[in-house]
């Protein structure tokens, strides 16, 4: 797997062969070194140099989440979109080679991500590029993930999911069974999983049933993120309870992911920030390139794609009252000068067995700082 000498002087690959080869013996695999000679021939432990949020611009939806703007606004029901540039187009307007190395690119749609044929496609179009890509889902699209397992195994280790447990939608519509099927067959197929609770005053008295039905399912308990209101001045936290009520109730979870956002949730962002330069957003409809959420700088990056990309930091001008997707925007780095913890630590479970949510790829792969891979100020 990793002859060269520089990958053997690095403990953590070390440590992470170390991990395959235990997993290799837990799962019978006698031929261990031809196993991972045929498994890995084409993974690179490349570093992120950028993390690109990606928009899915569909808001289609077949959950009705009260706390989701979607529902809010009654645009569940509006029709599939039509994507302007084929995955092929979008492979070469993402390409490793114009945003300067491989990145993370987080998908995610205002509706369910995956309900657009099209997003296979893509999926496969760049993960063949080479980068990283963690899919934000409801879990419940049986036919995408039937198409996905059968991507090849250098790609799907690449592949990380986001499975969103939407605990009162999914005994709605009956489909808590395939939602878990399908958690198992990403995991079964060599992608990383991790699975989040968005937290509402509603299902407080349900905390207990969420706990053991997805522990029994998945080996442990969700992590937890906060849910916000978007309309409200200050985007604040969405529900009736205080602060401290708040933060007492859910951290019951144990979750890394809801302990650093509750810490961090609401404080304004003044040091320097190079979202912008070392992270961006982009619509993958349209190519309207943000430096964040919102933004001092617009561009279209599918326009042109002979043209280069124009990377500017937001520096000190943050135009947004706080980070409220901190755990993924500041883990990964974008403001050097801020200590966090590891994205990988967002994300990962270690279960009862020894294994985790994360490959160990990818967990390596989300276990460094964007400041490794740039050039910044100190």
């Amino acid at each position: 797997m990793f002859t060269h000498e520089q990958y053997l002087n690095d403990k953590n690959i070390r440590d992470k062969i170390i991990d395959i080869y235990e997993y290799s013996k837990e799962t019978h695999k006698p031929d261990f070194i031809n196993f991972v000679e045929d498994e890995f021939k084409d993974i690179k432990l490349d570093k992120i140099k950028k993390f690109i949020d990606c928009y899915i611009p569909i808001t289609t939806c077949n959950f009705r989440c009260p706390y989701c703007y979607i529902t809010q606004n009654n645009r569940w029901n509006d029709a599939l979109p039509e994507f302007k540039y084929s995955a092929q187009y979008v492979r070469k307007a993402l390409s490793k080679e114009r945003l300067g190395g491989t990145c993370l690119l987080n998908m995610c749609g205002g509706g369910e991500t995956l309900l657009p044929p099209y997003i296979i496609e893509l999926l496969k179009e760049l993960l063949e590029e080479g980068h990283y890509i963690f899919v934000v889902t409801n879990g419940t699209i049986n036919k995408r993930f039937e198409e996905i397992s059968k991507f090849p195994k250098n790609l799907l280790y690449r592949l990380a999911f986001k499975f969103s447990f939407h605990y009162k939608e999914l005994i709605r519509i009956n489909k808590m069974e395939d939602y878990f099927n399908n958690v198992r067959k990403m995991r079964d197929a060599g992608c990383s999983i991790t699975v989040e609770l968005t937290p509402y005053d509603d299902i407080i008295e349900n905390i207990d049933d969420i706990k053991n039905i997805v522990k029994n399912n998945v080996g442990d308990i969700p992590h937890v993120t906060i849910a916000r209101a978007d309309n409200k001045k200050g985007i604040p936290i969405l529900t009736k309870l205080s602060r401290e009520e708040y933060k007492k109730t859910w951290e019951v979870f144990n979750s890394n992911l809801f302990n650093f956002k509750i810490d961090i949730f609401g404080k304004k962002m003044t040091k320097y920030c190079y979202a912008g330069k070392w992270s961006l957003y982009v619509n993958i409809g349209s190519g309207e390139t943000r430096q964040c959420y919102t933004s001092n700088y617009y561009q279209n990056i599918f326009e042109d794609i002979n043209k280069p990309i124009n990377y500017k930091a937001i520096g000190k001008n943050c135009l947004e009252p706080h980070c409220y997707n901190a755990h993924s925007f500041l883990t990964l780095g974008d403001i050097p000068s801020l200590e966090t913890p590891y994205y990988s630590y967002m994300r990962n479970r270690v279960l009862e067995d020894g294994s985790e949510w994360l490959n160990p790829y990818i967990k390596e792969i989300f276990s460094h700082k964007l400041k490794e891979s740039n050039h910044f100020w100190s």
